[in-house]
């Protein structure tokens, strides 16, 4: 069945000694089967908590949290079937032996069950093909890189096939050369396998290329969901467009300054929404230069406001030059302004 649920947290709440301000506070969300859900948020806004209630690591301080509709128990409280089909894989390895093989490592992943030993050895070397580490498997753990170290982790996850992999800031620790490659590795899991998989993570570019579904926590509470397109796109609120994009937060007064006429207290504009075109009142200096890779990010200023632009064509304006530009859309938040009306004629 389509957008099927396989994972509910109904009302769920979990603070730590007494303070509401930490943890989760009435979360209410649903997890699409065979989907990548993103839950996304500031440091200290609940995301891992979110995810280890989920897991069963943590029990409620109420509400409830729901595996195929059956009641997620704590783990040590009782094993259930729901804990044998998920899977939770940490940024820090923290479970993971330094001294085993990659082979004893993976292995390990695999529940106590009699397979033979033609079936557990075709089932380790099913996981080091998938993601791309058989060459490794005589390796000891605590000698691999970052990004090997994650993948023979997550491997281990997936030996037993699990239902749901849940993943806490996977690739925090993985280097730039291996972080595209783990991500389509688990796209393609989803993809082949099924797998429903749970991302926490705070870099905006990873989430928005993996993920089917954001949750956007802020203080232990869900203030936006949505697909990556809709809240990209169209963030409802401040926070959101500061958590996905690169770009520029100004007050009312500044942006009517440079021609927004907003009735509203914030505008946000993205670096990409900002144009360099060719004119003659080339207005806005360029203050600093950002190298972002295969493009810039320049730091432009004109009559003391200052803005974020993004610009392909590298090296074409030097520090200190005065450019054109357009700007092609931006966000309005906060209290509305009140319009001042002119007072009545005297009769």
């Amino acid at each position: 069945m389509q957008n099927e649920m396989i994972l509910e947290t109904i009302s769920v709440t979990k603070n730590y000694f007494g303070d509401k301000s930490s943890g989760v506070n009435n979360v209410t969300i649903f997890i699409p089967k065979g989907k990548i859900t993103a839950i996304i948020g500031e440091s200290g806004s609940g995301k891992t908590t979110l995810l280890n209630l989920l897991y069963g690591l943590l029990q409620p301080d109420s509400g409830e949290v729901f595996f195929k509709e059956e009641r997620v128990l704590k783990r040590e409280e009782k094993l259930q079937p729901a804990h044998r089909v998920m899977r939770l894989v940490t940024q820090n390895n923290q479970d993971m032996d330094s001294m085993a093989t990659v082979w004893e490592s993976v292995r390990s992943g695999l529940w106590n069950e009699e397979l033979g030993l033609e079936t557990e050895t075709q089932k380790i070397t099913d996981s080091l093909n998938m993601l791309d580490i058989m060459p490794l498997k005589d390796q000891p753990f605590g000698k691999l890189s970052g990004g090997e170290k994650q993948r023979v982790t997550i491997a281990k996850a997936l030996i037993s096939r699990p239902e749901v992999l849940l993943l806490d800031e996977p690739f925090n620790q993985v280097d730039a050369t291996y972080r595209e490659g783990l991500q389509n590795d688990i796209r393609y899991i989803v993809k082949e396998w099924g797998v429903t998989v749970v991302l926490v993570s705070h870099d905006p570019a990873e989430i928005l290329s993996m993920a089917d579904e954001l949750i956007v926590l802020k203080e232990g509470e869900i203030v936006e969901n949505g697909s990556p397109e809709e809240l990209y796109n169209s963030p409802k609120l401040l926070y959101t467009a500061q958590i996905l994009a690169s770009g520029t937060l100004l007050t009312s007064a500044e942006a009517k300054k440079i021609g927004i006429k907003t009735q509203r207290g914030t505008v946000v504009i993205y670096a990409e929404h900002v144009k360099i075109v060719r004119g003659y009142s080339n207005k806005w200096t360029v203050k600093q230069i950002l190298f972002k890779g295969f493009f810039e990010e320049l730091i432009i200023e004109r009559d003391g406001v200052v803005l974020r632009a993004t610009n392909y064509a590298k090296r074409k304006y030097p520090k200190g030059s005065l450019i054109n530009i357009t700007i092609e859309n931006y966000f309005e938040y906060g209290k509305w302004e009140t319009p001042v009306r002119p007072l009545p004629k005297e009769v």
